[in-house]
């Protein structure tokens, strides 16, 4: 074998992992774009679903938050949306794991950047 056949099959062997990279790449930002995340307060009074970019997509509650003062309701509220936000960043470590690896650059970055915005809450007392 010479030299221009090593460098060709170098180079046809990086290509092809560029390719493989590329299309975990597509595969990880399609599940991502499909992943929500979800929480609840209150025993089940407060429920909270965010889309894949942490915007509140559903928010549900039931006749006990009428116990809550307004001021209260409303720090549960976004409690509850911090936790479904931090849920949503766990779901998409998970797919960057199984895409892309969280050991990759584009798996750090993807993770980072969730982690960086809905970082995990600890579960509050009920007040």
């Amino acid at each position: 074998m010479n030299d221009i056949d090593a460098a060709e099959e170098w180079l046809d062997a990086w290509v092809g992992q560029v390719n493989a990279q590329a299309a975990r790449s597509v595969e990880l930002s399609r599940r991502v774009a499909a992943l929500t995340g979800s929480a609840e307060g209150r025993d089940g009074a407060i429920r909270v679903t965010v889309g894949s970019a942490g915007q509140v997509e559903r928010l549900e509650l039931d006749d006990r938050v009428h116990e809550l003062t307004g001021p209260r309701l409303a720090e549960e509220i976004v409690s509850v949306i911090r936790r479904a936000q931090a849920d949503l960043s766990g779901r998409v470590a998970e797919q960057v794991r199984d895409t892309v690896g969280a050991d990759t650059e584009t798996g750090r970055a993807v993770i980072h950047s969730f982690d960086t915005r809905f970082p995990v809450v600890e579960d509050e007392e009920e007040r």
